[in-house]
């Protein structure tokens, strides 16, 4: 084994729901201790910044159940069963905001919490909106705000935006538009 390497003995698979699976591994480490490590598998996801032609970024508020908050984010959710990161940045933002991009431009991803996730989410730029709205059940409860880029990136500083995905993707964003 090399430096930080672990070998895992075996893993055990405690959940299965709907879309998550918790797993806990047993590991031995290098130095030979055994330990165990619960992991989160989860499908890979996609987030987008729906950017419009005036400047203005659409985001949504929602309540967040499992930290019992309302948050300010970029559109985002998963990938259905047989669809690309691009089909499934796509539909969301149907769903989400009722617009669909003519044009989408990936952004890179990253894996959300690797310490004890397997979700990858991959990132996009919206440009080129078009009103096409998609019903979906889940988005009932969803608040679309827009705002400029600038007045969305100080969301950021002040704290009114403060989930990981959409940092992230704004901050990218910035950078490719040079805002």
């Amino acid at each position: 084994m090399g430096p930080g390497e672990e070998h895992r003995l075996s893993i055990k698979q405690i959940y299965q729901g709907r879309k998550i699976r918790l797993r806990l591994d047993t590991i031995q480490k290098k130095d030979g201790k055994i330990i165990s490590r619960e992991i989160v598998e989860y499908p890979d996801s996609v987030a987008a910044v729906a950017l419009d032609d005036e400047g203005k970024v659409f985001l949504v508020r929602q309540l967040r159940r499992a930290i019992g908050q309302t948050l300010l984010e970029i559109p985002a959710g998963g990938i259905d069963s047989g669809e690309s990161p691009e089909d499934a940045a796509c539909r969301e933002l149907r769903e989400e905001i009722g617009f669909g991009p003519q044009k989408l431009e990936g952004m890179g991803g990253f894996y959300l919490s690797p310490g004890y996730s397997t979700e990858y989410m991959h990132l996009f730029l919206a440009t080129h909106l078009i009103f096409s709205p998609l019903k979906a059940s889940d988005t009932a409860d969803i608040e679309v705000v827009q705002v400029s880029l600038g007045q969305a990136l100080s969301f950021i500083s002040s704290g009114e935006i403060r989930d990981a995905k959409s940092v992230a993707a704004l901050l990218l964003a910035k950078s490719i538009k040079h805002i």
